[in-house]
């Protein structure tokens, strides 16, 4: 498990005046400024967070260090992380992200299905993005407990139950 967690991104600047568009990947969205300061993943960069409104699809904020628009469009697509030790302790049943990626996904008799490449959710429900040996095209199995009963982080698989025809 790595020690930093993706909580956001930058999606453009907002305004003339260096403030940015915040989208925040937190439980609770506004608890982004909780873990400031927040930093780039490779440790690069540090940025304190105020958030100033909301929009449609996130916040607006201020940034420590950004203060033109030029600035602030320059950081657009830039992931924001926070050092897992400040985030929350989650229940047995819930995983942050960045801890299912790369865990190794069987079906029940134990047959490998495929690698966790990425966590995805479109706004219905979250969905784990897998790579699948001898394929070039990845498959998308819905995250729930109906379809995955099982997360062994200690094992570092998941056991699923996919839908008929998923991967066919």
């Amino acid at each position: 498990m790595s020690d930093l967690v993706c909580v956001g991104a930058i999606s453009g600047a907002f305004g003339v005046h260096g403030e940015v568009r915040l989208k925040s990947f937190t439980a609770d969205p506004l608890a982004i400024a909780d873990y400031t300061p927040l930093t780039l993943e490779d440790g690069s960069g540090s940025f304190d967070i105020q958030i100033t409104r909301e929009t449609k699809n996130g916040f607006v904020a201020r940034m420590t260090g950004v203060g033109t628009k030029e600035e602030a469009d320059a950081l657009r697509g830039t992931r924001l992380f926070a050092p897992r030790d400040r985030l929350p302790q989650l229940p047995d049943d819930e995983y942050y992200y960045a801890d299912l990626i790369g865990l190794s996904v069987f079906d029940a008799g134990g047959a490998p299905l495929g690698e966790v490449k990425s966590v995805q959710n479109h706004g219905a429900a979250d969905l784990l993005e897998l790579i699948v040996p001898g394929q070039s095209k990845t498959v998308l199995l819905p995250f729930t407990q109906a379809v995955v009963p099982t997360v062994d982080l200690a094992s570092g698989r998941i056991v699923a139950d996919p839908p008929e025809g998923l991967f066919d």
